[in-house]
């Protein structure tokens, strides 16, 4: 703490989530410290030039006392080599930076992880909970699961608070993956076979992922504290679809085709993740979220708007 104003580090400031955040952080009174691999354009600012079980953090963490740690590893294309970085940057990665939190004096320490670490649909099950048996899937999702339990097992009696923050699919202003592949077939009129799909998933807005990490610094309790975090509505694959269309200020093309149908050419596709994400379910209880007080700043169609006006919040 500096002058009377608190610290956080925030590594990934330069990314999706990050370009959300620092800003939202400055104008609630934190002085916000960048962990950036270019050089750093700020004097607050520090250059990691990667992340890791080796990292140097002891300059970034000094005087600090909360870090938000969004930078992961999210896609790699080398499998030969995907299982090590994975491991490497998200679960030593993780931990390291933790221990080197809980040396430098941090009071908090915010984890974003991923719905993934619960699976990719809820198959038919209820709506996931913090306190769920997890079954990640895909390397991505394990990583995260494994520091988790890591942080877990590192966080007791060590003078810091943890929370871990697992999130649905996060869209926003600069989004990549398959929100953006959606707007773009939203906005090219590409015709879509899901008018009858008949699910529900969770979405969360960067602006409401950024609220709730605000709302967590300032409200911190407990030592270890997992949260499910998504905007208040769930809604269909095809409803989503047309809420962006609206947003947009065009009209959606999506058509009828039996699900089974869509489902096995997906499949034949080898396409089992976008089989999962765009037909199956994916309902969240967001009780323990709201038992602590906070709701979520913006409803999803603001935060559509938003996305697609380029709009930071």
């Amino acid at each position: 703490m500096k002058d009377g104003q608190p610290t956080v580090l925030v590594t990934g400031a330069n990314g999706f989530v990050g370009r959300h955040l620092v800003p939202m952080l400055t104008r609630s009174g934190w002085a916000v410290r960048r962990a950036v691999r270019t050089p750093a354009r700020d004097a607050n600012d520090v250059v990691i030039d990667a992340l890791g079980p080796t990292t140097d953090w002891r300059d970034a963490l000094a005087g600090v006392d909360a870090v938000v740690h969004l930078a992961a590893r999210v896609h790699h294309q080398n499998e030969e080599h995907a299982i090590e970085l994975y491991r490497n940057v998200n679960i030593e990665g993780t931990l390291h930076l933790a221990r080197g939190a809980i040396a430098a004096g941090v009071k908090d320490f915010i984890f974003v992880s991923t719905i993934l670490v619960h699976g990719r649909s809820n198959g038919g099950r209820p709506p996931f909970r913090e306190d769920d048996v997890l079954t990640p899937r895909g390397l991505y999702g394990m990583s995260k699961a494994a520091a988790e339990t890591g942080l877990k097992e590192l966080v007791p009696d060590s003078g810091m608070r943890a929370t871990v923050i697992r999130p649905p699919l996060i869209y926003g202003a600069g989004a990549k993956g398959n929100f953006a592949l959606l707007e773009k077939a939203v906005r090219r009129g590409v015709p879509l076979p899901l008018a009858n799909v008949d699910n529900r998933r969770a979405f969360l807005s960067a602006q409401n992922l950024a609220s709730f990490v605000l709302y967590r610094l300032a409200h911190p309790a407990g030592a270890f504290d997992v949260f499910l975090v998504a905007d208040s509505e769930q809604v269909s694959t095809g409803e989503f679809i047309e809420r962006l269309a609206r947003a947009a200020r065009t009209s959606p093309r999506l058509f009828w085709l039996p699900t089974p149908l869509l489902s096995t050419l997906l499949k034949a596709s080898g396409r089992k993740e976008a089989n999962d994400s765009l037909l199956g379910s994916l309902e969240l209880d967001l009780s323990k979220a709201a038992g602590i007080g906070w709701r979520p700043a913006i409803s999803l169609d603001e935060g559509l708007r938003l996305a697609l006006n380029q709009a930071t919040f």
